[in-house]
């Protein structure tokens, strides 16, 4: 396992859904502290000031650390746990995957569950929606559920470890959304120790953005103040049995996103046509797609008088479901791309975004 191997696994396995990211952060502090000046907002967000050979512009990079789970609605007489997502989930996916119940008294296995295999046939074939799915976490009764210390309003995260699969460049793990922008950005503030720069990069992991408010990223952006922003993300692959391409275009090991619209942003034009002119130079092969969604760059970009702001992604097959799969050499390219775009972007190129 490399080196990046080993901050994806990092970043993956550690817990952090919306409102409790106190786990990933404090995995995202380890690797951030010796690269900079490190601050966080009053939301939690932690943001790493990275100073170039010039003071401006100033270049945020966000990318939010939370990532989808649950949280515990209400305990059954019979010792069940029901649950309320935090995020958005497909229901077909969840019965029968492992989560994980953080507790005041410590982590407890459970299993998402219905009552499906012991209905009527016809009830086997319609979608089941959360609100009938219950965990169970072994426990015969109510009293002896409420011993273990589960309580309402415990955040669940979903059970998976990062693994490396058979081709060697593809690796399986939950919260690629969005702990691949967190990799990125990670691996971005190590090379810019090597590379002069001529800006100061603020490199932000956000807290909120699965349940939208995108709150990390409004305290943040009024912390920074940014120039230009650059939100780095986990994005849907569509390279999947029965996806048209028309659907979601997006393929593994086509090199990354860049993000052309969402329900609540259109890049900065000028920023992005600057972009794909960047990646041409280098060589670095590029997918422009759109998104059924909305990023931290929807409240980022509407900040003060507004920012150029882009949307700059690894795609990642399976997203919002318990394991989800990238592709290495996505990863590595978005690396040698941004890192291009930081150590150019001065102030005569961040003000020629401007209208």
């Amino acid at each position: 396992m490399d080196k990046t191997e080993k901050l994806l696994k990092d970043l993956t396995e550690a817990h952090g859904v919306a409102g409790y990211e106190d786990p990933i952060r404090l995995i995202l502090k380890k690797y951030l502290a010796p690269l900079g000046k490190l601050s966080m907002d009053n939301l939690g967000s932690l943001i790493c000031e990275k100073t170039g050979s010039s003071p401006s512009p100033r270049v945020m990079l966000a990318a939010h650390m939370d990532e989808i789970g649950f949280m515990v609605k209400y305990i059954t007489g019979e010792g069940f746990i029901k649950f309320t997502p935090l995020g958005g989930w497909f229901p077909q996916f969840l019965p029968g995957q492992r989560v994980v119940i953080k507790t005041h008294s410590g982590d407890i296995d459970g299993l998402i569950v219905t009552k499906i295999p012991f209905t009527p046939s016809d009830d086997k074939k319609r979608l089941i929606p959360i609100e009938e799915m219950f965990i169970d976490i072994g426990a015969i009764s109510k009293e002896e559920l409420m011993q273990s210390g589960v309580r309402i309003g415990d955040p669940i995260i979903p059970s998976s470890e990062f693994t490396i699969l058979n081709n060697k460049k593809s690796y399986l793990a939950k919260a690629f959304d969005d702990r691949v922008g967190l990799g990125m950005m990670v691996c971005i503030l190590q090379g810019l120790q090597n590379h002069s720069h001529p800006n100061t990069v603020f490199a932000v992991g956000t807290v909120l953005e699965e349940i939208g408010t995108l709150g990390g990223a409004i305290t943040s952006a009024q912390v920074i103040n940014p120039d230009v922003a650059i939100i780095l993300e986990g994005v849907f692959s569509g390279d999947v049995q029965g996806m048209k391409p028309e659907d979601l275009n997006l393929r593994l090991g086509k090199g990354p996103s860049i993000i052309v619209n969402d329900w609540r942003l259109i890049p900065n034009l000028k920023l992005r046509d600057w972009i794909i002119e960047t990646s041409e130079k280098i060589d670095v092969s590029i997918q422009l797609s759109t998104v059924e969604g909305f990023t931290d760059g929807a409240a980022i970009h509407l900040h003060n008088e507004g920012v150029p702001t882009v949307i700059i992604s690894v795609p990642a097959r399976y997203i919002h479901t318990h394991n989800g799969i990238i592709y290495r050499d996505d990863f590595d390219q978005s690396i040698e791309l941004l890192l291009a775009l930081l150590t150019t972007l001065d102030a005569e190129v961040a003000a020629s975004f401007r209208f």
